[in-house]
């Protein structure tokens, strides 16, 4: 009697369903992806609501956590696929040809999203090019190259998605070992426990358990930090008792002290700040609501407004804030966190704080505001 087939585990039925949760989890993270990318980088059709506050908050959330749960899935599938790779012929007809070459550009797409994406979560930027812009362009490669490969092999999917697991080709014997269900629970439990162990820097009751999330939502005020006020550069100029707050609209130009913009009404909202590396905060913000400052310089209400800090110039040391965000009575130019007065490494003097934006658009160490024609 022949031994048991030692390749029944790497079934099609394993991989198939493997990879249809893949799927899945990069789809959410290409969708969510280039909903940061289009916030930050806004093109005339993209539209972006104010409302609901946390949204950002979600769609970024879900972007870092399928792609943090796309990292057990993409091992376990390359796994499962790992001998056919080297069956014969190699090369073979156009449409292996083609299956192949999906396959070759789809792991190495994969690979680089999934590496890069985690380090930039870590903020460790070993790598000399711009993130930003380099993920951005490889999730169409990866999208594009998915694609691809679904639709030369949906025949197969569709085929082995029908398949019971414990289905055996003509002349394989059954296992004595693990399943091929033991392999699916096995990896159902991989992207649980790396979802959980890393969520908790989005879902604020998980953060007890969230051992390897790499915000614990612990920083000055109960709120976490990306960049100090020593890593801007502005330590001097924060504290400066010449700081002004220099409000523009073409001609028309304003300047507040802090004790000036403290006498202005003062509104306090409870708002999200959601970073694009995943994490976010809820906390009590405080300030001028941003609509009644650029009031006092007779600017129209459908009007963009550029925000500027104290940084040396920079990606982020000059922001644009859409008009919708601009008059939305939530925007605040916050003065104090959770009720104390700003933190110097959370943007004292004052920062911006709008809803549904990014983290790194919400400008800190404001020392202008220019209306835009």
């Amino acid at each position: 009697m022949s031994a048991p087939n030692k390749a029944t585990l790497r079934g099609t039925a394993v991989t198939a369903r493997v990879g249809l949760a893949l799927g899945i989890a990069v789809a959410v993270c290409f969708v969510t992806g280039l909903i940061s990318h289009f916030i930050q980088h806004p093109q005339p059709w993209f539209f972006w609501p104010t409302r609901p506050v946390w949204l950002y908050q979600l769609t970024q959330g879900l972007h870092v956590i399928t792609g943090i749960a796309a990292i057990p899935l993409l091992v376990v599938k390359l796994w499962s696929v790992y001998p056919k790779l080297f069956e014969r012929p190699i090369i073979g007809g156009l449409t292996r040809q083609i299956e192949r070459g999906s396959i070759l550009v789809l792991v190495g797409a994969m690979i680089f999203q999934l590496s890069t994406g985690i380090m930039n979560i870590a903020q460790w930027y070993a790598f000399k090019f711009f993130f930003t812009t380099s993920h951005y362009a490889m999730s169409y490669v990866a999208a594009g190259a998915v694609m691809v490969h679904i639709g030369v092999k949906l025949p197969v999917i569709r085929r082995a998605l029908g398949e019971p697991l414990d289905a055996l080709p003509n002349g394989e014997l059954p296992r004595t070992g693990p399943s091929r269900r033991t392999v699916l629970g096995a990896t159902w439990l991989a992207v649980g426990a790396a979802t959980i162990l890393t969520a908790g820097q989005t879902v604020p009751w998980l953060r007890r358990v969230s051992l390897l999330a790499p915000r614990s939502g612990q920083g000055p005020q109960g709120v976490p930090v990306n960049r100090s006020a020593f890593a801007a550069g502005v330590l001097g100029s924060a504290r400066s008792p010449d700081y002004r707050l220099t409000v523009v609209n073409g001609s028309t130009t304003k300047a507040f002290t802090v004790e000036e913009l403290a006498a202005f009404p003062q509104t306090t909202h409870r708002l999200p700040i959601a970073c694009v590396e995943g994490w976010s905060a809820t906390a009590d913000w405080t300030g001028v609501v941003l609509a009644d400052l650029i009031r006092t310089v007779g600017a129209p209400s459908d009007s963009d407004v550029r925000m500027i800090s104290l940084e040396p110039p920079g990606p982020y040391s000059r922001t644009v804030l859409p008009a919708r965000h601009a008059r939305d009575s939530q925007t605040l130019i916050a003065l104090k966190l959770n009720g104390q007065t700003l933190d110097l490494d959370h943007g004292y003097p004052c920062r911006l704080i709008a809803p549904t934006r990014p983290g790194v658009l919400q400008t800190k160490w404001l020392t202008r505001i220019e209306v835009v024609p």
